[in-house]
């Protein structure tokens, strides 16, 4: 019988994959590839295959969730799923990921401009089929394997930092090394927007440490109070909601199959420039057409 896959016709309708984003991701992250030279004795070896059809297969793995297998017959098998692999582990070693969404919030910081008056965090869970390091039971899928990012994110919902662990783990836990992650941003935060589950103490002190004294938490209800009627401020929380919406349109994230935590915060970070990146597009088609 046919594996169903070979009869497969992916048709991705995401900003990610269109040629314009491409074209300007790859700008950016071919500087950041580490130099690789010709070590073989003989210089008989077969011709290394293009970094640029690596990174678009590493995309197309990013955005559809599909198995290495399968982003290899996406890619008219142009480069093998152990290519694929390989170069990933490769850039992740070299902090390629990490570099180009650090690259893409800068960019955004200087054309249009952080705005830090209002900033949100949360966390978001997810489906971890596979296990490994990093992941736990998800309290919200009954105890199947998920992790869960943490993002804090600007008065627009741009995200400027981020932490993952097991789906386990309360957000207070991942509370501080999502926001020691912008330490060069933290000092100009002035309002932090959270939900009723960061209503504690550990984090109030948490957040004084960073210079963060204005949180807008909503309250806990009282005990035995839970389905009484009560007003909730929402503070601008919904802009924490939409950027976890936006990266989980995104396959590999919703329903990651990795074994390893650095392979998940790569995927996070791609994401988040590939995220940037377009909207950077559309900043420069609305203000600049030409």
């Amino acid at each position: 019988m046919p594996n169903s896959d070979d009869q497969v016709e992916v048709q991705v309708i995401m900003r990610a994959l269109d040629p314009e984003v491409l074209d300007a991701m790859w700008a950016a992250a071919e500087p950041l590839l580490p130099a690789r030279g010709d070590d073989h004795p003989l210089g008989c070896h077969n011709p290394r295959i293009s970094d640029r059809v690596c990174f678009e297969g590493i995309v197309i793995r990013l955005v559809t969730g599909c198995s290495w297998v399968s982003a290899e017959r996406l890619m008219g098998r142009a480069v093998s799923d152990t290519t694929l692999r390989a170069r990933r582990d490769e850039w992740v070693a070299a902090g390629v990921f990490d570099a180009l969404a650090a690259e893409a919030l800068a960019a955004w910081d200087r054309i249009v401009g952080l705005d830090l008056s209002d900033t949100a965090l949360d966390g978001s869970i997810h489906k971890a089929p596979c296990g490994g390091e990093g992941t736990g039971k998800s309290p919200v899928d009954r105890a199947k394997l998920g992790w869960k990012w943490s993002l804090l994110c600007d008065r627009a919902g741009i995200p400027v930092a981020w932490a993952a662990d097991g789906a386990n783990r309360n957000d207070v836990v991942l509370f501080e090394p999502t926001v020691a992650a912008a330490e060069d941003l933290v000092a100009d935060v002035e309002t932090l927007h959270l939900d009723r589950g960061y209503d504690c103490d550990p984090v109030r002190r948490c957040a004084a440490g960073f210079g963060i004294d204005d949180i807008v938490c909503a309250s806990k209800r009282p005990r035995g109070t839970a389905t009484a009627p009560k007003t909730v401020p929402l503070g601008l929380r919904w802009t924490i909601e939409r950027t976890n919406s936006w990266l989980s349109n995104y396959g590999q994230l919703r329903r990651n199959t990795d074994r390893k935590p650095k392979h998940r915060l790569a995927q996070l970070a791609l994401a988040i420039a590939l995220i940037l990146t377009a909207k950077l597009i559309d900043w420069r088609n609305r203000w600049n057409p030409r």
